[in-house]
């Protein structure tokens, strides 16, 4: 909890983890990760994130009425397509939201909600009811990728979903992952295996059509505590976005070991 978005104090106890509950089975022995959240038009709250059982990684959801009392719903693709999606590798849910009155409410696109994920391309889901989630496919029923990596850039390995995506008055914007190669296909002008922060923007009544990408970062390591700890390469791999006393505040992750915060008004 924090009055300025800057100081925090800390929780004594998770009010996520791998519990008894009949999902235990996709949480351990790894645990519940990369937390999205969003709250709904009626004041509750959506959460995405991974669960981790050390085999695959799935992009699971829990709903909450207070932030801190969460229901597990299991796999978000657990029911999609007689369950073709559901041992597959996901991660990283970005719900689209619209921003009302300084919050980030979860928003409908042609009558459905939207949701971008992935961990390599970033692909797209549908759902109407924030709970239940089915992936786009192309013609031949194979995940459409929405955004790729490019070889020679910032992105040159991995694109992932950053914070929940904004529907703006020029189209969606999502801020996601970028991770630099680790082979002849890097940006020459970052560290290898380094991730940075990008900018997409797609069609606003149509979430998979892909209108305008930064062409580099925004945001990059470059602090002590970004670029040493766990993940040597370093970090600033965002998953948080907060509108607060009129600035924005961009939580994001330090080499995989400590949450730092960038501040714009």
């Amino acid at each position: 909890v924090s009055d300025d978005g800057l100081h925090f104090k800390k929780n004594p106890l998770p009010v996520l983890y791998p519990d008894s509950s009949e999902f235990i089975q996709y949480d351990y022995p790894g645990g519940c990760e990369d937390p999205r959240i969003v709250e709904t038009t009626k004041g509750n709250y959506v959460l995405t994130y991974t669960s981790w059982n050390r085999d695959v990684a799935r992009l699971s959801v829990a709903t909450s009425t207070d932030l801190l009392h969460w229901k597990k719903h299991g796999p978000a693709f657990l029911k999609a397509f007689d369950g073709k999606f559901l041992n597959i590798w996901s991660k990283s849910g970005s719900i689209v939201t619209k921003q009302i009155n300084g919050k980030f409410i979860a928003t409908k696109i042609n009558g459905k909600y939207w949701m971008y994920w992935g961990e390599g391309p970033v692909y797209l889901a549908s759902s109407t009811d924030l709970i239940n989630w089915i992936p786009v496919v192309d013609k031949n029923n194979a995940l459409a990728p929405m955004l790729s990596a490019r070889k020679k850039m910032f992105d040159s390995h991995v694109v992932e979903p950053g914070p929940p995506a904004i529907l703006t008055s020029k189209g969606i914007v999502l801020l996601y992952n970028g991770k630099n190669a680790e082979t002849e296909d890097a940006d020459p002008a970052l560290p290898k295996g380094i991730y940075c922060g990008g900018q997409a923007l797609f069609d606003a009544k149509h979430p998979e059509k892909l209108l305008k990408r930064c062409s580099t970062y925004f945001i990059k390591p470059d602090l002590p505590h970004e670029t040493s700890g766990q993940y040597k390469a370093g970090t600033t791999f965002i998953e948080g976005l907060v509108y607060f006393k009129n600035q924005y505040f961009l939580y994001y992750g330090t080499a995989d070991s400590m949450v730092g915060v960038a501040v714009k008004k």
